[in-house]
């Protein structure tokens, strides 16, 4: 009777050996997934940055459940541009204005190169702004000498830190994008109606609706994405000593595609369900209570406050919790619109670039860098609301992705720059889809603002 009794124990040692054995394959794939991430979960969070947020916050107050139409519209626009940006960075082993030098008239890269940079700027100072509001709401500091320092911290952390720890500060800044979804099961919410407004609503076509459009594809395909993602690539080969690969071996060079699509796939998803969970929770928080203009970063918080309601100091925590998110992928996000701007400019002049290099042995690239942000925070001395230039730059952004888009679409099907890896039927179904509906939306924009409609 002994011997069944032994043969139970072996097997319970070999369902545990098993179990753990599973756990330890799971952890691996676990750990290989978050090696695939890089450039595409950095750019995708930093789509959401704090203009992004404050254009999605006003879509939802000023419209509920109204502007949820946009993202099924916006989202495979943005994987399929994202993907094509990655792509000729990888293949090419250079950037998107190193590509657009090489092989297209002067002309074209200058109005390329002067798009991106202006519309960064805009931004960078927008972000600056919203990040020393957002402090404001808990420090008795001037908004200026607020600013003043979160633009000397961000240009002393991109200089300074060494581009492996840098992506993963980066990395896991991405985390501040819960907030919304967690709040959003919270309250709880009439899933059919919201996912009839997002699938199955006729768009508005009135002029404040087009002003908000253009804004919402704009700061979610938007130019700085373009030369970051593709520049990025070529940082992220050039961290693991196998750039030489690229354009040269087309076996290794499927496989670093394989995995930057699921990078691409995974940051553009994040980036674009987050603010898809910011529209529905300022919609069903702020909308319903008649709040449908946000003025200030308090305005702003009050969406998270259903969160933490429980609690006894609810308002000030939503304030904490939305602060984390606005000063967290504001850090994210400058880097990277100076980043792209100083990628373009140097590109085009021949300059060493990259954050790999040192700061003295790229003094051009990071002095783009601390001029872009110098620039934007500049900005913040003219006296302009914070909450509306956050607006009005994804505004710009749009604006400014119309060209640029034509100009990718050109790079990544020309068979001199990309060889067998130019675009397939779905990419440039895409790319072409982005550039004519920003393009309409636009028109319609200034159709509106030339004949008084606006």
């Amino acid at each position: 009777m002994k011997i069944p009794r032994f043969n139970r124990s072996l097997h319970r040692m070999e369902r545990s050996a098993l179990a753990l054995g599973k756990a330890a394959v799971n952890r691996k794939r676990y750990s290989r997934f978050l090696r695939v991430l890089g450039p595409g979960l950095v750019t995708g969070a930093a789509d959401d940055d704090p203009s992004g947020i404050a254009t999605y916050s006003q879509a939802g107050a000023a419209y509920g459940h109204g502007m949820l139409w946009a993202f099924p519209v916006m989202y495979p626009l943005l994987l399929a541009v994202q993907e094509s940006c990655a792509r000729i960075g990888a293949i090419t082993g250079k950037g998107l204005a190193a590509n657009l030098k090489e092989h297209y008239s002067r002309p074209m890269l200058y109005t390329a190169v002067g798009l991106v940079v202006v519309a960064n700027t805009l931004n960078i100072g927008a972000d600056l702004g919203a990040m020393a509001a957002t402090m404001q709401l808990f420090v008795d500091v001037p908004f200026q000498w607020l600013a003043i320092g979160i633009a000397a911290f961000i240009i002393a952390l991109e200089v300074t830190v060494p581009y492996r720890l840098y992506a993963k500060i980066l990395k896991w800044l991405a985390i501040t994008l819960f907030a919304y979804p967690i709040t959003a099961f919270v309250i709880g919410q009439p899933w059919g109606e919201i996912f009839r407004a997002t699938f199955l609503t006729v768009p508005q076509l009135d002029f404040g609706s087009m002003y908000l459009f253009v804004g919402l594809i704009g700061t979610t395909v938007s130019p700085y994405l373009f030369f970051w993602d593709t520049s990025e690539v070529v940082e992220e080969e050039i961290a693991k000593r196998n750039v030489a690969k690229i354009g040269r071996d087309p076996v290794a060079t499927k496989n670093f595609l394989r995995k930057l699509r699921i990078d691409n796939f995974t940051g553009m998803t994040l980036a674009s369900v987050t603010a898809w969970f910011i529209v529905i929770v300022c919609g069903s928080v702020l909308f319903s209570h008649g709040v449908t203009n946000i003025n200030t970063a308090a305005d702003a918080a009050k969406a998270l406050e259903p969160l933490v309601q429980q609690f006894p100091n609810a308002g000030l925590l939503a304030k904490v919790i939305f602060s984390v998110g606005v000063i967290g992928l504001g850090l994210l996000a400058v880097p990277v619109l100076a980043g792209s701007a100083s990628y373009a400019i140097s590109e085009s002049f021949g300059w060493k670039e990259g954050l790999w290099r040192k700061f003295r042995k790229a003094l051009g690239f990071y002095g783009v860098i601390i001029a872009a942000t110098l620039v934007g925070l500049s900005l913040n001395f003219l006296h302009i609301d914070p909450i509306k230039a956050l607006i009005f730059s994804a505004v710009v952004n749009g604006v400014s992705a119309v060209p640029l888009l034509f100009m990718i679409a050109k790079v990544s099907n020309n068979k001199a720059v990309m060889g067998e890896y130019r675009n397939g039927i779905w990419s440039n179904i895409g790319i072409w889809l982005a550039f004519t509906i920003m393009a309409i939306s636009v028109s319609i924009l200034f159709y509106a603002m030339a004949t008084g409609k606006a």
